[in-house]
């Protein structure tokens, strides 16, 4: 079993019929933030929290993939989940603002590369 972490609110209204999802009002570096908690939980990643090429600083929406079922935790799915934490809080967050304006364009391709 799956679950799809995200702060995209498309993807949880188109999907959240068929799909179980966290939703979490939050920006991406926090959606990153709370996919390492689920890691250190024992969940693993099953997308690349940077799916897309999409750097941290050219979106405002993000949605992950993850297991379902708790196990050890996964060495691979936390250095992954790392280095995405890393990047974005490498980028300036004035970047960020300039996107306001694309919002439904970012949400649309988010939900594209989740589904």
């Amino acid at each position: 079993m799956k679950f799809i972490l995200t702060n995209n609110p498309l993807v949880f209204e188109r999907l959240k019929s068929t799909t179980s999802i966290d939703f979490q009002d939050v920006s991406l570096h926090n959606i990153l933030l709370a996919a390492r908690d689920y890691i250190h939980k024992g969940h693993k990643l099953l997308s690349h929290p940077l799916s897309g090429s999409i750097k941290p600083n050219e979106t405002l929406y993000k949605s992950i993939w993850l297991t379902q079922r708790t196990e050890e935790l996964d060495m691979q799915s936390l250095n992954i989940i790392e280095g995405a934490v890393l990047l974005a809080k490498n980028f300036d967050e004035r970047d960020i603002t300039i996107l306001e304006q694309y919002k439904e364009h970012m949400q649309m391709l988010d939900l594209g590369l989740i589904q």
